[in-house]
């Protein structure tokens, strides 16, 4: 894992020069996308301007699918305390929310649909028509980190419009003070906020 703001940099620079958008390459380190933009852009010497970020790693998690699914457990647990049973389809926001979303729907017993963030940073993204439908259900959506909340707020935009009634949204690690987002309550398993 990098750890220097150098070895970040270098890092960035070539999952970029791999073709990866800032979007994708947010998701990937799990670092804002104003951090992302920053250390595309930015030299060492304007730390002045520097976004206030931090850079979660949790591949331990991820490497294993018996560790995600006690995960998903886990936030399954959650969506019942917060919602009962009331939730019919669980969303993945890809990359990272897709592996939870499946885990959290098999132990809901209910039905799993995605969210794609295009590559496109001006496009807000798309949901995938080979999973649920969204329209007229009561719906979770789940991430890996929220950051600024970009992303989550994109989605749940997205799926307003196609008629989802969005009860919890879900990440694995809140990066900010925020308890709800878009009128829409928001639960971390875990917060990690800079003091």
């Amino acid at each position: 894992m990098a750890l220097s703001v150098d070895e970040l940099r270098s890092t960035v620079a070539g999952m970029r020069k791999a073709g990866l958008s800032t979007v994708q390459i947010s998701d990937e380190m799990s670092l804002s996308q104003d951090t992302v933009t920053w250390l595309l852009s930015s030299s060492t010497e304007g730390a002045s301007d520097r976004p206030t970020d931090m850079r979660i790693g949790w591949r331990t998690i991820g490497v294993r699918p018996t560790r995600i699914a006690a995960i998903g457990h886990i936030f399954a647990d959650v969506a019942l305390e917060e919602c009962g049973e009331d939730i019919d389809t669980v969303v993945g926001i890809s990359l990272n929310g897709i592996l939870f979303a499946q885990e959290i729907a098999a132990q809901l017993n209910c039905e799993v649909s995605i969210y794609r963030s295009l590559n496109q940073e001006e496009k807000k993204g798309a949901l995938s028509n080979k999973y649920g439908n969204v329209n007229g259900k009561m719906v979770m959506v789940v991430d890996d980190v929220l950051s600024t909340g970009q992303t989550m707020t994109q989605c749940i935009e997205h799926l307003r419009e196609n008629g989802a009634n969005i009860v919890l949204s879900a990440v694995l690690l809140n990066k900010t003070t925020l308890n709800e987002i878009e009128d829409v309550p928001l639960r971390g398993l875990i917060r990690a906020v800079m003091v």
